[in-house]
């Protein structure tokens, strides 16, 4: 029996590019991950996800993306039911983890065009869509590379660039300028507002960087020990804890 409620109906779940409903997860060892978390993100939104370590973002990405198992009926994907239309889902999902892991024995246009075959892409194909994405972001010159060759920044780039491959709906960008230098941040940042606006991607970012949240999100939600606890505009969020900034906010809600 589907336990999505009632009062929801079916075309705002399928216009959700992401839409979840009273999920919780409990690990083996008995740790409460999620406590009943609901989110909802309008397609073409550029929506972040603040929170401390701990409070629950990553096991939400995972269950997402399909890395953690999930409960039916509980997260859609542009109206795929991650469980029981796992591929379909999969399909509209890109992820850029926050730890960079990109195979050191692949040339950097490799990288992108074994992840397209991976996601089901003809040969030719893949390698168009990989040349397309070697020029938005910069790494034609690098295209025989290896990616521990390459600079902290570069590979950044590249860890989008291949989550964006099978030109994804909604692209996960957990973490995305950690470790890197305000430069390369800033630099990330006009790359991450060019993808938005032309590719029309929904993105959902995670980052412990406030300001960056504020520079690029159009809505936000802190989570706090498996829930959202609160959700809206940068001012809206800031008229309800006060303060004069994000960063005021988001201190007075983790309290």
């Amino acid at each position: 029996m589907s336990r999505v409620p009632t009062d929801v109906s079916e075309s705002e779940r399928q216009s959700a590019a992401l839409w979840v409903h009273e999920l919780e997860k409990v690990y083996g060892d008995g740790t409460l991950a999620l406590r009943g978390l609901s989110l909802h993100i309008p397609a073409g939104c550029f929506f972040g996800l603040l929170g401390p370590n701990g409070s629950g973002k990553s096991t939400l990405i995972g269950m997402v993306s399909g890395l953690v198992r999930a409960p039916a009926d509980r997260i859609f994907v542009f109206g795929r039911d991650v469980v029981a239309q796992a591929g379909l889902a999969r399909l509209q999902v890109g992820v850029a983890p926050q730890d960079v892991h990109l195979d050191r024995f692949l040339s950097t246009r490799e990288v992108l065009e074994y992840h397209g075959r991976y996601f089901g892409m003809g040969k030719r194909e893949a390698a168009r869509r990989a040349g397309e994405l070697l020029e938005v972001f910069d790494l034609s010159a690098k295209t025989r590379v290896k990616p521990n060759r390459l600079s902290g920044g570069m590979r950044r780039r590249l860890l989008i660039a291949r989550a964006l491959v099978h030109s994804p709906r909604l692209l996960i960008l957990d973490e995305p300028t950690a470790g890197v230098d305000l430069e390369l941040r800033r630099e990330l940042w006009s790359y991450l507002r060019r993808l938005h606006q032309h590719e029309e991607t929904t993105v959902l970012l995670t980052t412990h960087y406030l300001e960056e949240a504020e520079a690029l999100c159009e809505r936000l939600a802190f989570i706090r020990e498996g829930q959202i606890i609160a959700k809206g505009t940068t001012g809206q969020l800031v008229e309800r804890y006060g303060g004069s900034a994000l960063e005021d906010a988001y201190v007075e809600a983790m309290r």
